[in-house]
């Protein structure tokens, strides 16, 4: 079965979500969890009618907890998040990695669409696929996730009512995943515990995420990741050429040692590499 036959990729494509009961194993979930406690302990409250005033973000998981790779390079999810999106790009990155902590009193999230983060036309095809993974029950009441199903897609979008929305209820170690054309938010939170979870998102190759990458995991952090993770995390080339260090492709950064200087060296897709060779052939073949 090729992964876009696969039933939680169909669901995916054809509802704009799908929730996968135990993605992971919910020992993974515990360890991680508790790696994050002291930090969502130290993280002050958001401010801002979009994050919310009652709500704690934090990114940069991947340095925060071994954990997170775990989630991050779940075979099943990045498998979907390819199928989805690997028809218009070379290569998936990730987009962002945020923990969030909805606390009593946070009122409910505006709708909205990932996408529009990116000032581009929509509907073509999508830009980035989205998971939240809960470190607590996600209830009705504690502010689990609202998706509004067949809003995603050109029809979705062009509808002026996103409809009604479902609630994701669901225990730690399942996955969330919504499109980033899929309208979306969190849920008030009317109870008097925090509702915590986890969003891994993977995009485009060739946008500019979300998370700045570079920043979040510089050179000294992502030198630590496997190879995957650290690819996926910015340290690839995008063909052509796009995401470069010295016309490189910026693992190069990862090594043990880095030459002060670095000779360019083309990355680009079999059909340039194929034009530009007939060309110079028949550059070289003039008088």
């Amino acid at each position: 079965m090729s992964t876009i036959d696969c039933p939680w990729t169909a669901q995916l494509l054809d509802q704009g979500y799908c929730i996968i009961p135990d993605a992971v194993p919910a020992a993974t979930i515990a360890a991680l969890a508790a790696d994050l406690d002291p930090v969502f302990a130290a993280t002050p409250f958001g401010q801002g009618h979009f994050y919310g005033y009652r709500t704690k973000r934090f990114g940069s998981l991947l340095k925060r907890s071994r954990h997170a790779e775990a989630i991050t390079l779940a075979p099943t999810i990045l498998a979907m998040a390819e199928a989805v999106l690997g028809a218009a790009c070379d290569r998936i990155q990730l987009n962002v990695a945020q923990a969030i902590e909805i606390h009593p009193g946070e009122v409910q999230q505006f709708p909205h669409r990932d996408h529009d983060m990116w000032n581009g036309a929509k509907g073509e095809h999508e830009y980035l696929v989205n998971v939240m993974w809960p470190l607590t029950p996600f209830t009705a009441d504690n502010g689990a996730t609202h998706i509004y199903p067949f809003s995603h897609g050109a029809d979705g979008i062009a509808r002026e009512d996103p409809g009604k929305p479902i609630v994701a209820e669901c225990l730690p170690g399942a996955a969330i995943c919504f499109l980033g054309s899929t309208a979306h938010g969190a849920g008030a939170n009317v109870t008097s515990d925090v509702r915590r979870g986890l969003v891994i998102g993977y995009s485009l190759g060739w946008l500019k995420p979300y998370e700045n990458p570079w920043l979040a995991y510089p050179p000294e952090v992502a030198r630590h990741f496997s190879p995957e993770l650290a690819a996926l995390a910015g340290y690839a080339q995008h063909r052509p050429n796009l995401g470069n260090y010295e016309g490189q492709c910026p693992s190069i950064l990862l090594g043990d040692e880095v030459p002060d200087h670095i000779g360019a060296i083309d990355a680009l897709r079999p059909d340039q590499e194929a034009a530009l060779a007939d060309y110079r052939k028949s550059a070289e073949a003039l008088p």
